[in-house]
Formats: structure tokens, C-alpha cells, sequence
């Protein structure tokens, strides 16, 4: 956890160093909830679980932006296996966009670098690590109404870089974004 706080701390850095560069662009924040599927050795533990995230982007003018993402998840291990995964992190990511932001449904490519923290339960036993993963996907805003509140469903491949084998998954969610 003390790793989480010290990038939530570079985070915080960069935005307060970047400040003169911020009146130039956008703000645009959300939240999201969907399920999470296990993929390669992570499926053959668990099921398809749940996962939940809030999140950011600050659009540059153009049409790349900088994006930061906090999320939880947690699935079930299989074959009557008692006891769970939980996989709580954050991501950093560039995004850009394939159209304007003017665009009924637009339609956003992300890839970038986070720290995950994996927790396993078994029964009464657990263990945990905090890992580098990386992650890239894509998604679709559509606009609701004639404000600026969209309508985004994102899908985004993750590996985090656990012993043994890499913790992959794939989360399809869908979600509010708000901001300009």
C-alpha cells in the first residue's frame, strides 16, 4: 500500500506541475462497474467475477489525453475451491481519441502502466503483493442528450506482472463520464 501512496503522490505532482498547460484542455471524470473475466492461468483458478472503478481524463487540445484510473475487482476461484481474488490498483494511460469530441459515439484507444495490489484467499489463508501492470483497450462515448454526460462501455486487456505467472483479465464495463 505504500507504493500505491507514493504514485497517488507522483500523480499529484505532475498535475500541480502541469497546471499552466491544464487551461488549455478538458476535464472529463466518470465512474463504471461491469464484470471481469479471468484470462490464461487466472482463468483455470477463478470465475468471471465483478469490477468497479472511478476515473479521469484530461483531454490536451487535440485529440490525445492523459487518463487515470482507480479500480476494484474481485472474482471466485473454481472448482469448489472456497475463497477469492481481489485485484485493487490504478492506471495511468494515454488516450486518444479517432474523432472529435463533437461526435454522437466517439470512439477511444488507452494503453498505459499502473500498480496493482493482487489478494488471494484460500480458506482461511491469504496472501498479497503489489505489482506493475500494464494495460491497453478501447472504448465508446456515446453522448446522451443534448448536455455533455456520455455513455462509455470500455473494454481494456491487463497483465499484472505477478510471480509465477502474469495476473491477465479482461474488464468489460460501462459507465457515466461527465465534464466538458
Amino acid at each position: 500500500m505504500k507504493r500505491l501512496g507514493l504514485v497517488l503522490l507522483a500523480v499529484a505532482l505532475c498535475v500541480v506541475a502541469a497546471r499552466p498547460v491544464m487551461a488549455q484542455g478538458t476535464l472529463r471524470y466518470g465512474v463504471s462497474a461491469g464484470v471481469l473475466m479471468p484470462m490464461g492461468d487466472y482463468n483455470k483458478a477463478d470465475k468471471m467475477g465483478f469490477v468497479g472503478g472511478a476515473g479521469a481524463t484530461y483531454w490536451l487540445p487535440g485529440n490525445v489525453g492523459i487518463r487515470g484510473d482507480l479500480s476494484y475487482s474481485q472474482s471466485s476461484h473454481d472448482g469448489g475451491i472456497a475463497g477469492h481474488t481481489k485485484i485493487m490498483g490504478g492506471m495511468a494511460s494515454v488516450v486518444y481519441a479517432l474523432n472529435p469530441a463533437s461526435a454522437p459515439a466517439r470512439i477511444m484507444l488507452t494503453g498505459g502502466l499502473g500498480l496493482y495490489n493482487v489478494k488471494v484467499n484460500v480458506g482461511t489463508t491469504s496472501a498479497s503483493s503489489s505489482k506493475i501492470g500494464f494495460g491497453g483497450g478501447a472504448a465508446v462515448a456515446f453522448k446522451l442528450g443534448t448536455g455533455s454526460t456520455r455513455l462509455v462501455v470500455a473494454t481494456r486487456y491487463t497483465s499484472i506482472s505477478t510471480t509465477g505467472s502474469s495476473t491477465t483479465f479482461l474488464p468489460i464495463t460501462v459507465g457515466l463520464s461527465f465534464g466538458k
